[in-house]
C-alpha cells in the first residue's frame, strides 16, 4: 500500500480564495473564519446579499459577503455548506459560475426524529454524487462533514485536532482540498476514496452526533498508522 502523502508532497494553496455558499449558516461562518485566520481571501454567499454582508461583518478579519453567485464566481475554490433541502436547486442556479472550478461539498442528508439523528436516501447515492451529477463541468470534491459548528466559531479553540476525510475522483482537486483542511491549525487532510464512497461519510454525521449528544462533546475523527 502506498503511504499517504505528507503535506510537503502537496501543493501550496496559500494564494487561493474561498468562496462559502450558505455562509451564513454556523458551519459556513465556522469554515470561513478559520480560513480567513489562515490569510485566505473569503467570501460568504447567501441568496441575500445582505444577509452575507451581516455575516461578514460579524465575523470581521478579510472576510465579504455577497449573493451566492457572487461568492461563486469570484473564488477559485467554492465551498457548499447550505442546507440539505436547498442542496440540488442551489447548484443548479450556480451551473455557469461553478463551472471549471473545485467544488467542495460538505452537506450531509440528514433528517431527525424522537430518537435522534439518521441518514437520508439520496437519489444519486450522497450529497456529494449529487452535486457532481448537476455540475458535470465542476470538479467536485466531499469533505469538511464531521467539523464542528461550534468548535470553527470557538475564539478560545485555537487548533482543532482532528482529520478530515477528502473524497473524489480529480486526484489534483483532492491534492488541492487536503492542503486546504492543513491550513486551518490542527487539522489534516485524508485522502478517504473516490466520490463513490461519499455516502458513508456524509451518514458518518449521524453517528458523531449521537456521540456528541451522549458524551456531551463535539467528537471529531482521527485516522491511524498514515
Amino acid at each position: 500500500m502506498s503511504e499517504q502523502k505528507t503535506p510537503h508532497d502537496l501543493p501550496d494553496v496559500s494564494g487561493l480564495s474561498l468562496g462559502i455558499l450558505g455562509g451564513t449558516g454556523d458551519q459556513g461562518k465556522g469554515l470561513a473564519r478559520r480560513f480567513a485566520m489562515a490569510g485566505h481571501p473569503v467570501i460568504i454567499g447567501s441568496r441575500s446579499a445582505e444577509r452575507a454582508e451581516r455575516a461578514a461583518a460579524e465575523l470581521g478579519l478579510s472576510i465579504r459577503g455577497a449573493e451566492n453567485a457572487v461568492a461563486a464566481a469570484e473564488s477559485d475554490v467554492v465551498i457548499v455548506a447550505v442546507p440539505w433541502e436547498g442542496h440540488k436547486a442551489t447548484l443548479e442556479s450556480l451551473r455557469a459560475e461553478l463551472a471549471g472550478k473545485i467544488v467542495v461539498d460538505c452537506v450531509n442528508p440528514l433528517g431527525f426524529d424522537k430518537r435522534g439523528a439518521f441518514a437520508l436516501e439520496v437519489e444519486e447515492g450522497s450529497a456529494a454524487e449529487q452535486a457532481a451529477a448537476v455540475l458535470p463541468e465542476s470538479r467536485v470534491v466531499a469533505a469538511f462533514h464531521h467539523v464542528s459548528a461550534k468548535l470553527l466559531l470557538d475564539p478560545d479553540v485555537d487548533e482543532m485536532e482532528l482529520d478530515v476525510l477528502v473524497l473524489g475522483d480529480d486526484r489534483e482537486a483532492t491534492d488541492t482540498v487536503q492542503a486546504l483542511a492543513g491550513r486551518i491549525g490542527g487539522m489534516r487532510g485524508v485522502y478517504g476514496g473516490r466520490l463513490r464512497n461519499a455516502r458513508q461519510v456524509e451518514a458518518f454525521t449521524a453517528n458523531l452526533i449521537s456521540i456528541n449528544r451522549r458524551y456531551k462533546a463535539h467528537a471529531g475523527l482521527r485516522i491511524t498508522d498514515v
